[in-house]
Parts: C-alpha cells; sequence; structure tokens
C-alpha cells in the first residue's frame, strides 16, 4: 500500500466538541430494569411514583404515652391531671403505631407515674404532638424522581422505603476500545520478558477503560492490532457491529504512513474532524460509522486521556441523559513562566499549593508521553490558542483534579533535587493523613528565587560558595536579605560521577570528561550541582565547550542516571543514592550540604512543625541511611552562617 496523503485539518476544542455533541443530539442509550437496592449511580429512564407511604401508619416520635389531645386540655403545673392507662393513655416507644383513639404524645420525661393503672401529668398536649403522621416522609404514588435523575446511596433508600423494588434506569454506555500498533506489548507479556528496544507496554487502553467506569460506562479491551490497515479494519466493523455505543481506536490517528484510524473511518462511514487546536490531543479523529460514535485518540498516554476526557466524557454523560457537569476550579498564581505556542490551545497539568494568602501553581513535565504529569497533578491550566503562554505571577484558573482542602494542607517545596525529598512526603503522609507535600525541581537558585516571590513555604539547596567554601548562607545573605529565613540541614551527600555499569569507558575523574569517546549529560542552568560542577572544571581550567553534551540538561539526579542507564549518555554529575538506585557505578567528587531554607513567617506552622519533627525523627533517618550515600549527623539541626 502506497503513502497516504492525509492532511489535519484542525478545529478548535469549541468546535469539535460542539460539532461531534450536535451528531448525537439527543441520542441515548436503552433503558433496562435493575433492582433498586443495586441503583446507586444509575440514571432513571422513566419517573419513579412511590408504591406506599412512608410512615404507612401514625406512629410516635418520642417514647412517652399515646394520648388524644382534647383530653388533656387546660393541664397545668397547677392544675394537673391523672389518666387511666389503657383508657385516656397507652405507652408507647419511638415507632410505635398510635392507638385508634390517640392523636399526640406526651414525653416521658413529663409523666409521673402513680400506679400500675395511672400516671399523672402536669403539661397540656397539642394535635400531633409528637407524631409522624401517614406521609409524612413519602405520599403513595407522588413522583420520588423524575426522569434523568442520577440515583444516590439515599436515594435507594427512599425507593425501598416506598415499596419501589425495581426501576428503570438508562443502561451504562458501552465501549470498545481498539489499541493498534507493532510496538505494543500487552502488561501481562511484558511481565514474563525483558521487553525489546522500541517495545513499548500497553497500558491506554486499562487507563481509558477505568475513565470509561469512573464516568458510568463500561468498557471492553480489545486485543492488540497491528499496524495492519486489514486487520484494523475488521476489528473496527466487528465493533460497530457489535454491543458497543462507543468504539475506540487507540493510536494511529496523526497524518503518518501508518496511521490508518481516518481512512478507515471515512471508508466505513464519515470523518467530521481530523485534528484539534489542543495540545496534547491534536490528532484527534472524530466519525460516526453506522449511527455509532468512533472515535480515533492518539498513541502518547497524556494525549489519549487529553482526547478522552474532552470527547469521550460528554459522550458518556448525554448517552446516560446527564448534563456534562462544570468542573471545580479556582484561582492560582502561576510559579513559573509557562511559554506556548500561538494557535494551539494547551493543557498544562499543575500542582498546586496555598502559601500565604495565594495558591501557587507549578508546572509539571508537559511531553504527551509523561503519565506520571497526570498522576501527580492538583490541576489543570488551559492556555489559550491566542496566547505564546503564561507569565509568572500572573493569576490563571486552575481546574481541579483532587479535592481543594487537599490543596490547603499542601506543603510547596521548590528548588533542587534529592531523593530524599520523596522520602519526607511518603513520612509526612503515614504520621499525618492530613497533610501533603509537593516538591517541584528547578535548581537551588530557582528554590531561593521562589522564596524571594513568595511561591514556596521552604526550598532545598546546595550551593557552595566558591570564596567562602560555605553552601546557602552566602546566597541567602546576597537573594534573600529583606526576608527572614530558618536554615535546617536535611543532610550530607556524595555527589560525584554517575557512571555505566563496569565503567567501560574507564571513566577517572572530571579530566576524562573532554574526551571525544566520552559523552556527558549535564544538570540544569541554577542547580547547585552545575554551580559545583562550573567551579569544579574553572579549578581544573576546563571549558564546557570541551564536554561533548555539556549542554544536554536534565532537572534531577534520576534523570542523570537514566541517561546514562539508557546509554545516551557515558556520565553526569549526581548523587551517589541515585546511581545505587540504579545500579551504575560511581566516582564521588565531593561530600556536600544539601539545605531546607524556610521562611520565618512559616517556622510555627503546624505543617512546618511536623516536617521538623519528621526529620529529626529515627524513621526518617534510617530510611535516609538505606539509600546510601547521606550522612545524616546533622539532620534536622538549624544552622547559623558560620558555624
Amino acid at each position: 500500500m502506497g503513502k497516504r496523503k492525509i492532511y489535519l485539518q484542525m478545529k478548535t476544542l469549541e468546535e469539535a466538541k460542539s460539532e461531534l455533541l450536535s451528531k448525537f443530539r439527543g441520542k441515548r442509550t436503552k433503558p433496562e430494569t435493575v433492582p433498586g437496592s443495586k441503583a446507586r449511580g444509575r440514571v432513571t429512564a422513566t419517573p419513579i411514583f412511590a408504591r406506599r407511604s412512608v410512615p404507612g401508619y401514625h406512629s410516635a416520635a418520642m417514647d412517652g404515652i399515646a394520648v388524644r389531645a382534647e383530653t388533656t386540655f387546660g393541664v397545668t403545673e397547677e392544675h394537673p391531671k391523672v389518666l387511666s392507662l389503657g383508657k385516656d393513655a397507652v405507652y408507647v416507644d419511638t415507632g410505635d403505631p398510635l392507638p385508634e383513639f390517640a392523636n399526640a404524645v406526651i414525653m416521658i420525661e413529663k409523666v409521673q407515674p402513680l400506679d400500675e393503672n395511672s400516671v399523672e401529668i402536669r403539661t397540656a398536649a397539642y394535635p400531633w404532638q409528637h407524631v409522624r403522621k401517614v406521609g409524612e416522609d413519602i405520599v403513595a404514588r407522588e413522583m420520588l424522581f423524575p426522569r434523568n435523575h442520577e440515583l444516590t446511596a439515599y436515594d435507594v433508600g427512599a425507593l425501598l422505603a416506598a415499596g419501589v423494588l425495581e426501576v428503570q434506569v438508562y443502561r451504562k454506555p458501552r465501549l470498545l476500545i481498539i489499541p493498534t500498533g507493532n510496538e505494543l506489548v500487552s502488561p501481562e507479556e511484558a511481565s514474563e520478558r525483558e521487553l525489546k528496544p522500541g517495545e513499548i507496554v500497553e497500558f491506554n487502553s486499562s487507563v481509558l477503560a477505568s475513565l470509561a467506569e469512573k464516568y458510568g460506562g463500561e468498557a471492553e479491551i480489545h486485543p492488540i492490532v497491528p499496524d495492519d490497515v486489514d486487520r484494523i479494519r475488521d476489528s473496527l466493523r466487528k465493533g460497530i457491529e457489535g454491543p458497543y455505543d462507543i468504539v475506540i481506536v487507540n493510536a494511529g490517528s496523526s497524518s503518518g504512513t501508518e496511521d490508518f484510524t481516518a481512512q478507515l473511518i471515512n471508508e466505513l462511514g464519515e470523518v467530521f474532524v481530523h485534528g484539534v487546536t489542543i495540545m496534547p490531543g491534536k490528532p484527534t479523529v472524530l466519525g460516526k460509522v453506522q449511527g455509532k460514535p468512533v472515535i480515533g485518540v492518539p498513541g502518547y498516554p497524556v494525549s489519549a486521556i487529553v482526547s478522552f476526557e474532552e470527547f469521550v466524557v460528554p459522550l458518556l454523560y448525554r448517552l446516560r441523559g446527564l448534563p456534562e457537569p462544570p468542573g471545580k476550579k479556582i484561582k492560582a498564581t502561576m510559579g513559573r513562566k509557562i511559554p506556548s505556542k500561538l494557535g494551539l490551545e494547551e493543557f498544562v497539568r499543575v500542582i498546586l499549593g496555598k502559601v500565604g494568602e495565594k495558591t501557587i501553581a507549578s508546572p509539571l513535565s508537559r511531553g504527551a508521553g509523561i503519565i506520571t504529569s497526570l498522576t501527580r497533578a492538583d490541576a489543570m491550566v488551559r492556555i489559550p490558542h491566542d496566547t505564546e503562554g503564561i507569565n509568572e505571577g500572573e493569576e490563571v484558573a486552575a481546574q481541579l483534579l483532587k479535592p481543594e482542602w487537599q490543596i490547603e494542607n499542601t506543603l510547596v517545596m521548590i528548588g533542587s533535587h534529592d531523593n530524599t525529598i520523596d522520602i519526607l512526603a511518603d513520612e509526612l503522609v503515614r504520621v499525618d493523613g492530613r497533610y501533603f507535600l509537593t516538591s517541584s525541581h528547578v535548581g537551588s537558585m530557582g528554590g531561593l528565587m521562589a522564596i524571594k516571590r513568595g511561591h514556596a513555604h521552604l526550598a532545598g539547596a546546595h550551593l557552595l560558595d566558591p570564596e567562602t567554601g560555605d553552601y546557602n548562607f552566602p546566597y541567602i545573605k546576597r537573594y534573600l536579605k529583606d526576608i527572614p529565613v530558618k536554615v535546617v540541614n536535611l543532610v550530607h551527600r556524595e555527589q560525584g560521577l554517575i557512571i555505566q555499569k563496569g565503567n567501560p569507558k574507564n571513566i577517572r575523574g572530571l579530566e576524562d570528561l573532554t574526551r571525544d569517546d566520552v559523552v556527558f549529560v549535564n544538570r540544569q542552568r541554577g542547580s547547585g550541582t552545575r554551580i559545583l560542577l562550573d567551579f569544579r572544571l574553572s579549578q581544573l581550567g576546563i571549558s564546557g565547550d570541551r564536554i561533548k553534551g555539556y549542554r544536554q540538561e536534565e532537572f534531577t539526579h534520576m534523570g542523570v542516571a537514566v541517561n546514562v542507564l539508557s546509554g545516551s549518555a557515558d556520565v553526569g554529575m549526581g548523587i551517589y543514592a541515585a546511581a545505587r538506585a540504579l545500579d551504575l557505578d560511581f566516582i564521588p567528587v565531593v561530600s556536600e550540604r544539601y539545605d531546607l531554607i524556610i521562611p520565618l513567617k512559616f517556622w510555627n506552622d503546624d505543617k512546618i512543625r511536623l516536617l521538623i519533627d519528621i526529620i529529626r525523627s529515627k524513621e526518617f533517618r534510617d530510611r535516609v541511611l538505606e539509600l546510601g550515600g547521606y550522612d545524616v549527623s546533622d539532620t534536622g539541626k538549624v544552622l547559623v552562617p558560620g558555624a
């Protein structure tokens, strides 16, 4: 088959979504009957009427005596009255049916027993006092719920109380998800053997199926289909002819030579959108075959999820008979500049935390294939297609992906990366599940600037001052001179060269970085590791221009280690714990101090105080020592300049 000429005819998100929903206006799944006890989360297809009243009889709302109110009129403390039990009054407990003669209940606390046959009362009753009348809650044949109502757990109770044991609801929308691609390997197969270069574990379908269930649908995952147009056509045709309401083809939706989705949907039915001006998710295909929506979502995980959330989720609500609810949004201040391309609406995942009076948003990695940008995200920020990004300090609308109370209880840490931060975050949740720690790795200088701008509760830093040999304090004096801070040591750690197992390039020190056969991976500008490296290189008289890969940058020590492990670099500067975590070799260069810088105004915050207690705990220190390459002799100490 020759190279196909398919070009994306992109539409805006609003245009594409409007066209999709207009194609399936009024479409619903067929009704089915389910037990009332199992109806939570289902949507009523018809109005539901009560079969009986609740309560079905006049009943006592209090423990006491049932009386006819009229026989008590005129009774007071000064003029008590004696009632004959069985004739004028009957003892009742809460919920008991009233005797036929009674229409009121006097509380037991206001009844004085005289003997087995009589009681005295010193207060009058009024008609229907402390009585639950017939139908007080539900009246037989009244409408309990209208059509298109999503039943809650409380509604289930009302149904059963009213004698409704079965209800007509819309059937859950059924989805078929077809993963395509020669490179895909099922999770089960991947667990039994080593992946070959170019192979990818197919997990998109499971994520999309879980999302379908979250929004009231049920999904079936088709076996992986290779990039063969005939096999994809057969799978698509079976999906259309099967018992499914929506068919999703994952991957094969852009304009590449092996992307068949749009071609096949057009062949079997109609493509009305191919390409949407959003990022990620641009190659989305929207079509219709035999009256069913067929959607091609891109292969990259984040792209696939954005496409699903923007197009499939609204369809699920429509098929269930519900309007799509608006997401909860809060105002946030962007903690870092985010550039963006004109003409594309971009979806950026962020972490949030309330710092002082502001909610600060820190962007996560934006790659379409980075699934952790979703697992770590607290909210999503949209960058309009007619702007070139969002400036630092700009106010944005953040659509929450997590509860707002969690944002209120989150400590925001910005600065240098260290593997112990993950342990600290885990210990915080373990000790008190109300509190959370999020970290954004922008380097030590970035952390100081975040403190200066009021964008963080604390910063991690290991900035070496070449002139004094001291860490952090000279920089604090220079950049935070007007902001009182406390400096707490977290760890001392080994910094050095992370090299491949067995040291195949025979690297012995920094001098070997200038060799033609050695490829280096660097940390980003402003990081303490980069400052340390440049200082050591200057001592040796080595220019960065002489090092192959000097301008290749990573934002974390683990990122450096992964580059070395994968072979894209022979060596990188980082901490011993990162090398050990990936079973790489390590050449020590220096032992350095890594501190937490905390503004004084947050020092007595409950979350900070708990964090300090955790840092000083034996549990935290023991876990840090297990990583290797750390000294915890000063961990938790409040440091002072020159000490």
